[in-house]
């Protein structure tokens, strides 16, 4: 048992990777972080528990444990940008996703040190942890489903423009993931009328997705970046909503439920 991540080994070819569900925040760190840092709101809240139908499935489970504003898990290790010319948060943020700084002095950068060393206690452990399930699961059957579960505050002014379509799937425009295991969730997007969606729009996938998807292996890597307003209150404290969490849940099941099917 790791204090770092959670991780729960499955029996199907399916690993969902939750890295932003952390909330912790380190002692150490806790007294030069301002009252919004100490929240941790940039927290993909409840995954987790939205996500819990996939142990019927079968699937792997990892999550992290501890918050993106210690060390954000789905960011390169040399926190180069994904998006280049487009407003980034880092490996070590210093700010919230609509600006406010995490840190009482307001710094703008994490020193090389402190990120080296926030690299090597969080970062590493929970990405040899996903390397080794991927490897397990594909030396056991032949091929991988890696699910990436993200969510995301529907309006945020100084990251995207309006408010964000409902379901945001990423493949890397199509490079980590098989065309017919993209193909299968759009046409199940393409079916339903109550969730605005795009398919490789402004959420191609994280660094895991693009790091890990292999498609040439039998490897496949899928984001999903949720709008939070489909499943939850998006301002502290951040309530789990029942009804529109069992609406959403069970599209998102049926996402990944098409998705496996073409595996």
């Amino acid at each position: 048992m790791s204090d770092i991540y959670h991780f729960e080994a499955g029996s199907a070819p399916l690993l969902i990777s939750i890295p932003h569900l952390g909330s912790l925040i380190p002692e150490a760190q806790k007294p030069f972080m301002t009252e919004r840092g100490l929240l941790s709101g940039d927290t993909d809240w409840h995954l987790d528990r939205l996500y819990a139908f996939g142990k019927k499935l079968g699937a792997s489970f990892l999550w992290a444990r501890y918050s993106r504003y210690v060390v954000d898990l789905n960011r390169p290790p040399n926190d180069e940008s994904l998006y280049p010319g487009q407003a980034k948060t880092g490996l070590c943020p210093t700010h919230t996703f609509d600006g406010q700084p995490l840190y009482l002095d307001g710094r703008d950068a994490i020193s090389g040190a402190e990120a080296e060393q926030r690299r090597e206690q969080y970062w590493r452990p929970y990405h040899d942890c996903l390397r080794a399930e991927i490897d397990r699961l594909r030396a056991r059957h032949g091929k991988v489903l890696l699910w990436e579960g993200h969510s995301i505050a529907s309006v945020i002014p100084r990251l995207f423009e309006g408010k964000l379509p409902d379901l945001n799937i990423g493949t890397a425009s199509g490079a980590s993931a098989a065309a017919a295991i993209q193909q299968a969730i759009q046409r199940r997007l393409e079916g339903q009328l109550a969730y605005t969606w795009a398919v490789n729009g402004r959420f191609k996938g994280g660094y895991i997705t693009r790091h890990y998807g292999d498609p040439a292996r039998d490897i496949h890597a899928v984001q999903l970046e949720m709008c939070q307003s489909t499943y939850m209150e998006e301002r502290h404290p951040y309530a789990w909503a029942d009804a529109e969490a069992a609406r959403v849940g069970g599209l998102v099941e049926q996402l990944l439920r098409a998705a496996l099917d073409r595996l």
